[in-house]
């Protein structure tokens, strides 16, 4: 099908090459944040030209990632940015198909919600550092779940491959954008019961089926529960964390991610750098980038499980929603580390 864009496409195109001509270093996601548009809509006015709808055919995609060796995956909340690369090494799809999900485990580690993801594109462009091909997935309202980077490493031609095989039939530049519902939470709750609940967890898990029986939003959850379980601490307490698991190589886990796709980051930290209001871990094979900016609370939670204690630093954004969570590595059977537990509590 031949790519036709209508008045408003050709308008928004061209407002797009002058925004790039104006500042050459500008990035896509800001493009669109200036011209009132989603990055899914800009991005489509170049279908036909450097970029290529792909088919809703969302989990065989998924695996069909592996067989391009190492690349680079990236996924953000909207103020923090993980990038590892790596393989897509082992995949498990699991559900139904109105609410499959997918778990990563690898060098890439993934929570994968086929749920909420709605587009699909492959991308070929030409930079001063040679030609970037990528494949990047939106919601529904055209925000990015996640992007997959070619890297000098990986099979360019399994690229190509995945590109034809995949390619929609529908090469149309328009998208029908939706938003999301913004769901309703309880205003108050029995407090008493959901802090025994709290207190007879069994698994960080549980957590989420929690805030569900209560229809309890979870900032309120840790704003509400007794300071025993969860507080608030200085919203720049990451900066403490990332600084502390730098010099004393303690290993971390760090999670962020959006209504698409939640990536994890396990292991040791070693290059922290601060530039501006930007917090930056730059690893050879890990970055993440946090927009401190964004924060307005941190909590340090703190969850029963029958490995004992587990701690996190959780960061909120100002409408309420998770930026970023830090815990101490761990794995199931065993308890925390002693030296996290000592850092949380130091805030």
């Amino acid at each position: 099908m031949e790519t036709t864009l209508s008045s408003r496409e050709i308008a928004l195109k061209d407002a797009w090459g002058k925004l790039k001509s104006e500042q050459s270093n500008l990035r896509i996601r800001d493009a669109a944040a200036q011209l009132a548009v989603s990055e899914a809509e800009l991005l489509a006015t170049q279908v036909g030209e450097s970029v290529t709808r792909l088919k809703e055919d969302w989990t065989s995609l998924l695996v069909a990632l592996k067989k391009l060796g190492k690349v680079m995956a990236l996924t953000r909340s909207e103020g923090c940015v993980l990038e590892h690369k790596g393989n897509f090494q082992k995949i498990s799809i699991k559900g139904s198909p109105a609410h499959q999900m997918a778990t990563v485990i690898g060098p890439i580690e993934q929570r994968v919600f086929f749920s909420a993801w709605k587009f699909g594109f492959a991308v070929v462009n030409d930079t001063p550092r040679g030609v970037m091909r990528s494949i990047q997935f939106f919601d529904k309202s055209g925000t990015a779940i996640m992007k997959v980077y070619v890297q000098d490493d990986s099979k360019v031609e399994v690229f190509n491959e995945l590109v034809e095989a995949y390619k929609s039939a529908d090469q149309d530049a328009n998208l029908e954008i939706g938003q999301f519902a913004k769901p309703s939470y309880a205003e108050k709750i029995d407090l008493e019961a959901f802090t025994k609940d709290w207190e007879e967890m069994k698994d960080t898990h549980d957590f989420f089926g929690m805030l569900r029986k209560y229809k309890v939003h979870r900032m309120d959850a840790v704003k509400w529960i007794d300071d025993k379980w969860a507080y608030e601490v200085d919203r720049l307490a990451a900066r403490r964390i990332l600084e502390t698991a730098s010099s004393a190589q303690l290993p971390i886990m760090i999670f962020a991610g959006n209504k698409g796709n939640i990536q994890i980051h396990q292991g040791k930290v070693k290059t922290i750098k601060q530039m501006g209001d930007w917090l930056n871990v730059l690893d050879p094979q890990f970055n993440m980038h946090l927009d401190e900016n964004q924060i307005a609370h941190a909590f340090v939670v703190h969850k029963n499980t029958e490995d004992g204690i587990v701690s996190s630093l959780e960061l909120f954004d100002e409408e309420g929603e998770m930026i970023a969570q830090f815990f101490g590595l761990r794995k199931p059977g065993l308890p925390q580390l002693s030296d996290w537990k000592a850092l949380i509590d130091s805030l």
